[in-house]
């Protein structure tokens, strides 16, 4: 493939990607079917690692399968997409180290401004959860990349 054509994908990808953080930005902060526009008086935090994922699955029968779901299977899934794109759109992000670091940081970003703006609840198990999918979508790449260069062959 012409330079010229992965420069045009890359930026293409760049755009989905853009588009995928503005919908995250809008789950997070403002979607009412999550409860975002609620904004509390006080501060809600965890700081104790696996205690909301505990929660979650001990009270699975009261909370039901969906909202069990949405917690934890959805934080990790939600930066699958994140992980993957981040290689293949930029050539200075080639490691798994620089993928956790970032998925890490971009997830403690958005549970951080969760926590200032009172919206939502700041969540260490988020944090866990939102950077083993960002480095699920890096292996997930990587796989993908192996494949089609054995294939190409």
């Amino acid at each position: 493939m012409k330079k010229e054509s992965i420069g045009k994908l890359r930026w293409g990808g760049r755009i989905l990607l853009g588009l995928y953080l503005a919908c995250l930005i809008y789950f997070m902060f403002f979607s009412e079917s999550y409860g975002r526009t609620d904004v509390h008086r006080e501060y809600q935090y965890n700081l104790v690692l696996f205690r909301e994922i505990r929660r979650f699955i001990q009270y699975r029968h009261i909370l039901g399968t969906t909202a069990v779901l949405i917690n934890v299977a959805g934080n990790v899934a939600v930066f699958i997409p994140f992980g993957a794109a981040l290689p293949a759109l930029f050539e200075r992000i080639h490691s798994f180290g620089q993928v956790l670091i970032l998925s890490f940081a971009t997830s403690l970003a958005a549970e951080t401004m969760q926590l200032v703006l009172k919206v939502g609840c700041f969540d260490v198990d988020d944090l866990l959860l939102n950077t083993v999918g960002g480095c699920l979508g890096y292996v997930t790449y990587r796989i993908f990349c192996h494949y089609v260069q054995r294939h190409r062959k």
